[in-house]
């Protein structure tokens, strides 16, 4: 293992949660993990909103965040640390509040991505993932609390790469009336339409031979194998990465008639995302069912893997 470069810090702000990667380079130039942390901060209340903005304690949550995985990383002496933020900054009315807040209290500036460097970021990272090494032509689908990230590879390369406001929060808002609720049809058939009306407005084209091959990225899909994990007395690692349209199916069916009290006592579900888990999962089902899509590969490897790679290759 070469040691001559020293580690990067990546920390990415979603709108869910806010994690941290510190990598180092491994002998084949590809990034390799010392630390990979998440905390919950939902920083992205009133992301449904006309004008979104971020809310104090959302602010307060996220720096606090922010403070907490900077000092985690410290011991690593990174060469270099990364501050990016994505959709709940980006669309936020206050976003720049946020960012000179971080800055005045870290002395670290934060880089607001575009959707369209977020996806090619996702893509970036996802080339990383050696368990995917076999896959050649196929979509990617990046779901975050503020937007869905869409992809395609052909030949490992990217052909299409955007960014919709689809992400779980953002929906959960403007479609489920009542989150502490059983989610109910209205705003099942809410979800699933907006869905597949937005993905068809996109002109995101599903243009692969059928049965496509898809990877799903994002908190929503951890979550489903955490479930599953908790449900078969193994950690993530041990569930298996494919994921059918058959699960989300019965997961939907299994959680719709539930209170948000009752959908926190699942085991493996975090209680933070607990509000939000039925969205994302109509989301979810109604991107594979536009796509045609039998089952799909869950990957951890995406926008801060993607921000490390380009990170280490720039030192």
């Amino acid at each position: 293992m070469s040691t001559a470069s020293p580690p990067v810090a990546i920390i990415d702000i979603g709108s869910n949660s806010i994690k941290t990667l510190v990598a180092r380079r491994r002998t084949d130039g590809t990034p390799e993990a010392l630390l990979n942390k998440t905390l919950d901060a939902r920083i992205s209340a009133g992301l449904g909103a006309a004008q979104p903005s971020l809310s104090e304690d959302g602010m307060e949550r996220g720096l606090s965040a922010i403070r907490e995985l900077l000092a985690l990383a410290a011991p690593f002496s990174p060469g270099k640390t990364v501050l990016v933020a994505t959709s709940a900054v980006r669309d936020a009315t206050n976003g720049d509040e946020f960012r000179a807040r971080v800055q005045a209290a870290t002395g670290h500036s934060i880089r607001l991505l575009s959707g369209e460097e977020e996806a090619n970021l996702i893509g970036r990272g996802l080339t990383c993932d050696p368990a995917l090494a076999h896959l050649r032509n196929f979509h990617v689908f990046d779901l975050g609390g503020g937007s869905l990230e869409c992809l395609t590879f052909h030949d490992r390369r990217i052909t299409q790469a955007l960014s919709l406001r689809l992400g779980c929060v953002r929906l959960t808002e403007k479609f489920v009336a009542d989150p502490a609720a059983p989610l109910d049809q209205d705003a099942f058939l809410g979800v699933a339409l907006h869905v597949k009306q937005e993905l068809k407005r996109s002109g995101f084209r599903f243009d692969l031979p059928s049965p496509a091959e898809a990877i799903f990225t994002g908190g929503s899909v951890t979550t489903i194998r955490l479930i599953k994990g908790a449900r078969h007395g193994v950690g993530l690692e041990d569930t298996p990465s494919v994921v059918s349209l058959s699960t989300l199916d019965a997961l939907i069916d299994e959680l719709a008639p539930l209170t948000l009290e009752e959908r926190k006592q699942i085991p493996g579900m975090p209680a933070a995302r607990a509000d939000v888990f039925p969205a994302a999962l109509v989301t979810l089902l109604a991107v594979a069912e536009t796509a045609a899509l039998p089952h799909f590969h869950h990957s951890l490897y995406n926008l801060r893997w993607g921000l490390a790679a380009e990170t280490l290759d720039a030192m």
